[in-house]
């Protein structure tokens, strides 16, 4: 099943259920100085979590651009990018636990839907702390639909609480499920959480809680239900891959690169290959944004200028002529055809994607070169790079510390 069909088939299940479609939220929030970019589905739903009413009712459905900067050293494993789009449904104080639970087994495991073994589904409920107590409710409605005992496990904070947002807001215990990736080995009878063969494919927030400025965590006058599944990693599982860069979302791009490259992915570039893949991406969906914003030094746009930058000093790695062509600008152009029906925003402003791309890489180039030759007279001189000098290569010549490390 290709990602396309997977997202529609997901807001159709849910719209049957009851469920009011609304479109992807800017990936800029609104109103939000604690966070640069919308993290996941419930960023913009805030409002409604806490208790004003949403316009469409108390069941809403989705499929929200989302970027977590914080995955930024993770990408180049197999499943992990910084970009990616987050199907969730909503209860805004209307069904709970039970509902949200059965319902995911349902579209999960229904032939009508995606069909997958239950066999090779496990399960993750919060084991309890000082702020909130076990979830044994959960557990106990995953064995009512046919999850046994030994295929679901409680873990702390760290795994299974989501929220807030920001600093401050609505927040709560969730359960995870996860999905055995291999196909040609079978899944374990008892499920070890440790086993990165389980991939994580849909997790369930029940918000009953708001965190406040002083820590504590206090009941919600509503209790909600947010749930989010990551429609790349769920293609993958129906597609039986383990590699997310292999799908049809990310595989054009790839391919692109080879391309202008002129090298196929190896044990040596494969993590060059998919740091371009996935930073091109969300830098494209940045530019093409409704309050897309251009490189600049600071905020979005600082964020926004690292990973084009980042991206142009892996095509270097490759061994990319920059000054031949512009790399970026052909990359997105990739982008964009694989984007542009669901955002046709994108389409609308290609220039301007272009244009900046243009810019940066131009800028990017000039700087590069001074700096190298700045930062190799610093090796040579000590062959270590002090905290000064490194402060040096990132003002005077735009070298972030991740480039600076590599």
């Amino acid at each position: 099943m290709k990602a396309k069909e997977l997202k529609k088939k997901y807001i159709k299940f849910f719209k049957e259920k009851g469920h009011a479609i609304i479109e992807s939220a800017s990936l800029i929030p609104d109103n939000d100085p604690t966070v640069l970019f919308t993290t996941a589905g419930m960023h913009p739903l805030v409002p409604f979590l806490v208790g004003q009413p949403h316009p469409l009712g108390k069941r809403i459905v989705d499929a929200q651009r989302c970027i977590r900067t914080q995955d930024i050293d993770e990408v180049g494993d197999d499943i992990h990018t910084t970009f990616f789009e987050m199907l969730g449904n909503w209860s805004l104080g209307d069904y709970f636990k039970k509902e949200a639970i059965e319902w995911s087994y349902e579209f999960l495991t229904s032939k009508k839907w995606l069909g997958l073994d239950s066999k090779r589904i496990s399960i993750t409920c919060f084991k309890g702390d000082k702020d909130a107590p076990k979830d044994n409710e959960a557990s106990e409605i995953w064995k009512s639909v046919g999850i046994p005992n030994e295929r679901i496990a409680f873990l702390g904070k760290k795994d299974n609480w989501w929220g807030p947002a920001g600093e401050t807001g609505p927040c709560g215990p969730d359960t995870e499920m996860f999905y055995w990736s291999p196909n040609n080995i079978p899944a374990p009878k008892k499920f070890n959480p440790e086993d990165k063969r389980w991939v994580e494919i849909w997790n369930d927030v029940f918000m009953q809680y708001n965190k406040t400025k002083e820590g504590k965590f206090e009941p919600l006058k509503q209790k909600n239900v947010d749930t989010g599944m990551g429609l790349e990693r769920v293609a993958m599982v129906l597609q039986g891959k383990t590699d997310l860069f292999e799908i049809e979302l990310f595989k054009p791009i790839i391919n692109k690169i080879k391309t202008i490259s002129g090298k196929d992915i190896t044990k040596a570039n494969k993590q060059s290959f998919r740091i371009i893949t996935d930073h091109t991406k969300a830098a494209t969906f940045i530019l093409g944004d409704e309050r897309g914003v251009p490189p600049s030094n600071l905020d979005q746009g600082y964020i926004l200028r690292r990973y084009i930058r980042r991206s142009l000093r892996h095509l270097r790695l490759l061994g990319v002529d920059l000054l031949s062509m512009d790399t970026t600008v052909e990359l997105a152009k990739v982008v964009i055809e694989i984007y542009k029906e669901d955002y046709p925003l994108l389409k609308q402003k290609k220039d301007f994607i272009f244009d900046e791309l243009k810019k940066e890489e131009d800028k990017f180039q000039k700087t590069l070169d001074k700096g190298l030759k700045e930062f190799r007279k610093m090796v040579d001189k000590d062959s270590q790079i002090t905290a000064k000098e490194a402060f040096l290569l990132y003002q005077s010549y735009g070298f972030p510390i991740e480039m600076i490390e590599e």
